[in-house]
């Protein structure tokens, strides 16, 4: 049987904490944020967390076991 490849699309936008958690950066942060306020473009700066229904179906994806976030 052989290895299983992960989907390496999304390995490289989600980051696995040490506790199993799925950490991403929200779309809209790159360019063109000059139109923005201020507390919007510090509102995309927060760190986000998948919730643990969507963390799971990227445990299918990635070949890992996730944990996702505490509700």
């Amino acid at each position: 049987m052989p290895k299983l490849k992960g989907h390496k699309g999304l390995a490289k936008r989600v980051r696995i904490t040490g506790t199993g958690k799925v950490k991403f950066t929200k779309k809209g942060r790159r360019h063109r944020n000059s139109h923005m306020s201020g507390d919007t473009i510090r509102g995309l700066n927060r760190p986000n967390v998948l919730s643990r229904s969507a963390a799971r179906s990227l445990e299918k994806m990635l070949h890992i076991r996730t944990k996702g976030a505490e509700d």
